[in-house]
């Protein structure tokens, strides 16, 4: 039987080294696939496209994860921008925000990771919080903080304990989206997952990296409902 196909989303550089080469880059770390390919999945990336062609993109995959990266451009949840926000990313919000309101159309399974959770927030109407403090070491280095799962939610039915995350994020989920509920906290109270708490949906996103770690509860769950429910083509 064929492993689920997983479309993850990637970072777009406009100008990256490699080799000789200095040019516009789409691109992931490694550690998405990896786990995606661990998790026993096949992995697949998606460069940004034209908004209007997300559900036709989705229609040959069986699942999605939307990757970390920048930070939501604030006009998509209609607030000012913090002087700590980040530049905004215009073609990777309309491509991923587009990939999502197609993959909830569709009943597609999706995990959004960090950005991605932030995102998919965002895409049913929710908020953000533009900076914290403490999610983030220095530029580059992961932290890791204790995630505490809601009893009787999706997360904690896959990780039920207590457990250490790596992390790196200055933002957070502020106003929840619409049917959204958290599903994990930090000790500080951030909320640190959330979910659709429909059993025929799996949707989930969380505010640290998995990827950075060995444990592949999360991400095998998602190989594991996509393998469920098989694409639709059009």
């Amino acid at each position: 039987m064929p492993r689920p196909l997983i479309g993850i989303t990637t970072y777009v550089e406009e100008s990256t080294r490699y080799a000789v080469w200095d040019v516009p880059t789409s691109l992931v770390p490694a550690g998405y696939y990896e786990l995606v390919q661990a998790a026993g999945g096949a992995a697949v990336l998606l460069p940004p496209d034209e908004p209007a062609s997300a559900a036709e993109v989705l229609s040959r995959l069986d699942g999605l994860v939307v990757a970390g990266g920048p930070d939501v451009d604030p006009v998509r949840y209609g607030a000012e921008r913090d002087p700590r926000t980040g530049a905004p990313a215009t073609k990777r919000d309309e491509w991923e925000l587009s990939l999502i309101e197609a993959a909830l159309a569709a009943g597609l399974p999706v995990l959004g990771i960090c950005r991605g959770m932030q995102a998919l927030n965002v895409a049913l109407g929710g908020t953000l919080v533009q900076h914290i403090d403490g999610h983030a070491a220095a530029p580059g280095v992961m932290s890791w903080h204790p995630v505490r799962p809601v009893e009787g939610t999706r997360y904690a039915a896959l990780v039920p304990e207590e457990a250490e995350v790596p992390t790196y994020h200055h933002q957070a989920v502020d106003r929840l989206g619409a049917g959204l509920i958290a599903s994990a906290h930090a000790v500080d109270g951030t909320v640190e997952a959330i979910e659709l708490p429909d059993p025929a949906r799996w949707v989930l996103g969380v505010q640290w990296h998995p990827e950075r770690d060995k444990d592949t509860r999360v991400m095998a769950a998602l190989v594991e409902a996509a393998a469920m429910a098989p694409a639709v083509r059009v």
